[in-house]
């Protein structure tokens, strides 16, 4: 650190990492601050640097008006100070100072009326919700899946309603949904085909949104680090608000239909309803394989049935095929979770028929067709 007795400009001690260091984590493994005292001129010098150091850095925080005020009078205070002690042999390097002072300050003005302004006019009309004060209000002990392939995932709750995990994403729900509402929590994507049962309403809660359904097939869209919700039914009808932990948003349900979607802005807490996905180019290129198939069957062999849910859901189904490759059904599908897909299907073709599923491998046991 020798060559620190060197500095005689403001910029030699930004540069240095360990300067920096010292001032905005307040770590001195190297001795600055006794360093510092050894001079008097020194001391100035390190001082000016520290101050200009600190306005380039100025975090968002909760900020007075009293505060703002005050830390701007210090500032240019040193500001004057340091200007009144340039002699006119130095003329040239004060006017650069000076310059770079008033830079500084200027920094220092913004950052502070950025945070007042942040604290005073934004945050008290928004709240930023995250998956972990979600899963923080709910006093059930939750089961938390956690997709960190590169795959979707299927997950089958208790209620025989599926979702279907998409890669960097999770989802928190009980091991059995109690009480008279079923309910999960979502970080990331995931398309959910949720089990019929009208007496006990089904709760998607993701970032400052709650989606509300009964039986239908939907996916929900909602990333932390991404700027906005979005919501795309493909059977039923689903109804959207936004979460009571936000403040001043819309509380008004919206309410959607198939081939209707939802994006809600998080940083106005605004909707914006889209009755004609075909018309949004983001949504028609999110569109995956299990929102595009269609699961009405006529007269299709089972093989051809099973190698639509592989599509659908990116699974692997193994069933026996040469007891199966003469079997036809007729049967609709549609808004059906996976599991109750699995079931209609070995029911319609009997003999024994079963399933068994193993995270993304479903494996099916059959003596043959009736």
């Amino acid at each position: 650190m020798q060559k620190r007795n060197q500095y005689t400009e403001i910029e030699d001690f930004l540069a240095d990492e360990s300067f920096q260091s010292w001032v905005l984590l307040k770590i001195d493994e190297n001795g600055w601050e006794e360093w510092t005292l050894e001079s008097r001129q020194r001391a100035k010098l390190v001082q000016d640097a520290r101050l200009i150091l600190l306005a380039m850095k100025v975090p968002e925080s909760d900020l007075s008006d009293s505060d703002i005020q005050r830390a701007l009078h210090n500032t240019w205070i040193k500001v004057r100070d340091k200007e009144n002690q340039q002699t006119l042999q130095n003329l040239k390097v004060r006017f650069l100072r000076r310059k770079f002072l008033s830079g500084a300050a200027a920094v220092l003005f913004l950052g502070l009326m950025s945070a007042w302004f942040y604290n005073n006019y934004y945050k008290t009309d928004s709240k930023v919700v995250t998956y972990k004060e979600l899963i923080e209000e709910n006093s059930e002990g939750l089961v938390e899946q956690t997709n960190n392939s590169d795959k979707p995932q299927i997950i089958t709750l208790s209620d025989g309603s599926s979702v279907l995990l998409q890669p960097n994403s999770k989802l928190s729900y009980p091991k059995i949904f109690t009480g008279n509402e079923r309910k999960v929590y979502l970080s990331g994507e995931g398309f959910f085909e949720i089990s019929k049962n009208p007496q006990k309403p089904f709760f998607v809660y993701a970032n400052e949104i709650v989606t509300k359904v009964v039986g239908t097939s939907f996916r929900v869209k909602a990333y932390s680090d991404q700027p906005d919700v979005e919501i795309l039914v493909r059977t039923g009808k689903v109804k959207v608000k936004s979460n009571d932990l936000v403040s001043k948003s819309e509380k008004e349900e919206i309410v959607l239909l198939p081939n209707q979607a939802l994006r809600f802005f998080r940083s106005d807490l605004k909707f914006n309803k889209i009755t004609n996905i075909t018309e949004d180019d983001v949504l028609v290129k999110s569109v995956g394989n299990i929102e595009q198939l269609s699961f009405e069957f006529n007269d299709i062999p089972v093989s051809q049935i099973f190698e639509t849910i592989e599509q659908a859901y990116l699974v692997k189904i193994d069933y026996p095929k040469n007891k199966l490759e003469d079997c036809h059904l007729t049967t609709s599908l549609s808004d059906q979770p996976l599991t109750e897909k699995l079931k209609i299907v070995c029911k319609s073709i009997g003999n024994n028929t079963s399933f068994e599923m193993n995270g993304n491998q479903i494996i099916i046991t059959s003596d043959g067709c009736n």
